[in-house]
């Protein structure tokens, strides 16, 4: 059997003996992202960048497949015993990369962990124990009935548990969670994943190497070696892609999609991302938001086609609701409603022809081209008589000012950790309540508990079918109400040299899954 064992001195990982690729994985792939991991350590932060790296070098027990759907990773199958009960058979013969071998216990050893992760207990606080059967059975359990648990179950990478466990040297727990700390986890690792990591210079360099003993041989990858770059900045990260300095890159900003488009060897992927970007409008602030026909009017009044063409150049796809295609709440019915016309009549009929004076705020570089999205809204706005005083901030000095929901109409843009319908409304539509954290991000205090009620129905409804018409039915409702102005989802962009195959390996969660991708 053989054994690996990581260690790090200062950035440098070592390790006890090399381990041979495999006789298919001899490709090389250098790849450039905006950032590098910050740690090692998996559970210490919930971020994309971190869980592109659980991919990388763990697996989990489920994973999403390019169309939301779920496919068995290290779980081979599951089934739901009761409402409350869903069991798992783990595949056998999986070995982590320090050559222990895969059990229930370890996967149990993980729930306990993520339960006292700061940034991950939130999610897996339905969960109330798993039950090990045997080495390669278990069950989760839930509180109360939760539709959301195969969902729930992508988060999930079984650890090492012996590797983790015990102290180190200095006397400190081998599975402590510490957050921007150096920990026992935030510089070693033992995954279940294709790729180990050879070498780390933080802010300079990653090095991963095939995992020789991978239990999924049936995976197309050939890529042996992998050096990933951090590149913080746009243009230097495309002129890399160009020059030949890499051959994968991501994110690719809307400023050089075309630039990509006309060079003959590179070759560029897009998608429809499930990150919406929205604006409330605060009834407590503004007497006419109140009126369902003021906010139906500004509704008409936004171009969302428009601001997705001009402004994104493409790279957005216009929204009416908060639901993407795929996630259960999306209502096909659901179309953008630009018509000025229409706007102005709803604003005759609600008495306020004339218009009024608001505030705006949006941040100017947290999504893309945040402060053009709002001037436009802003000038759409004009069309109906309403004048706004726009104001556009930093991030670090604009969530202070939103979580304050100092002006009358605030941009937030949104991603479900659960890539679910539900998560949108009970942060963003939900009637605000200090205290359960129920709209906690509701700028616009709208409140409709009829709503609030169906989503809490749906949440422990386990039927897909029932739950997804309940679902539907709240974006249903939210969007004749106007409680909030949709104006799109984010797209997502990767560039590659033409004979790095990632289409096959990308999705709209934005984590490759490099393990499988081909090289030519």
């Amino acid at each position: 059997m053989k054994k690996l064992i990581t260690a790090f001195v200062g950035s440098m990982v070592l390790t006890a003996a090399p381990v041979a690729l495999s006789a298919e994985a001899t490709k090389e792939l250098k790849m450039a992202y905006d950032a590098d991991p910050v740690t090692l350590d998996i559970h210490e932060q919930l971020s994309g960048g971190m869980l592109q790296l659980s991919h990388m070098t763990f697996d989990p027990l489920v994973r999403w497949t390019s169309d939301l759907k779920f496919e068995p990773r290290l779980a081979k199958s599951w089934e739901r015993i009761d409402e409350n009960t869903m069991r798992f058979e783990l595949r056998e013969g999986v070995k982590f990369h320090s050559g222990n071998q895969l059990t229930s216990k370890d996967v149990k050893f993980t729930l306990e962990r993520l339960k006292q992760s700061p940034d991950y207990k939130a999610i897996f606080q339905p969960f109330s124990e798993l039950k090990v059967i045997d080495d390669y059975t278990f069950e989760l359990v839930t509180k109360e009935p939760y539709p959301l648990l195969l969902n729930t179950a992508t988060y999930i990478f079984p650890m090492d548990s012996e590797f983790y466990s015990g102290k180190t040297e200095s006397g400190e727990s081998k599975s402590a969670i510490t957050k921007h700390g150096n920990s026992f986890a935030s510089e070693n690792m033992s995954g279940t994943g294709p790729y180990i990591i050879r070498d780390r210079q933080q802010g300079v360099r990653v090095e991963f190497e095939r995992f020789d003993d991978y239990w999924d041989t049936e995976s197309p990858g050939n890529v042996g070696k992998i050096t990933l770059t951090p590149i913080k900045e746009n243009n230097t990260r495309v002129s890399a892609l160009l020059s030949g300095g890499v051959d994968f890159i991501a994110p690719v900003p809307p400023t050089d999609l075309e630039r990509i488009k006309r060079d003959e060897d590179s070759s560029l992927v897009t998608m429809s991302g499930t990150r919406i970007i929205l604006f409330h409008m605060n009834q407590e602030r503004v007497e006419a938001f109140k009126n369902p026909k003021v906010r139906q009017a500004i509704a008409y009044a936004i171009n969302q086609e428009g601001i997705a063409a001009k402004i994104m150049k493409g790279f957005a796809t216009p929204a009416a609701q908060m639901s993407p295609r795929g996630y259960q709440g999306f209502n096909e019915s659901l179309t953008p409603r630009f018509d000025v016309a229409k706007a102005q009549a709803l604003m005759k009929e609600a008495g306020y022809e004339d218009g009024f004076t608001i505030t705006m705020m949006a941040p100017n570089n947290r999504y893309v081209n945040d402060d053009k999205i709002a001037q436009a809204v802003a000038a759409m706005l004009a069309r109906i008589n309403i004048k706004v005083d726009l104001k556009t901030l930093p991030k670090a000095q604009y969530w202070p000012e939103y979580d304050n929901r100092a002006a009358d109409m605030m941009m937030i843009g949104w991603h479900a950790d659960t890539e679910d319908s539900a998560n949108f409304f009970e942060f963003l539509t939900f009637c605000p309540n200090a205290e359960t954290g129920a709209g906690q991000y509701n700028a616009g205090k709208y409140c409709n508990p009829e709503l609030d009620a169906l989503v809490n129905q749906a949440n422990v409804e386990t039927d897909r079918d029932k739950r997804a018409a309940m679902l539907q039915e709240v974006e249903q409702r939210l969007y004749e109400d106007a409680a909030f102005i949709p104006l799109h989802w984010q797209d997502l962009a990767w560039a590659s040299k033409e004979n790095v195959k990632i289409e096959p390996v990308l999705n709209v969660m934005n984590f490759p899954y490099l393990g499988d991708l081909v090289v030519e």
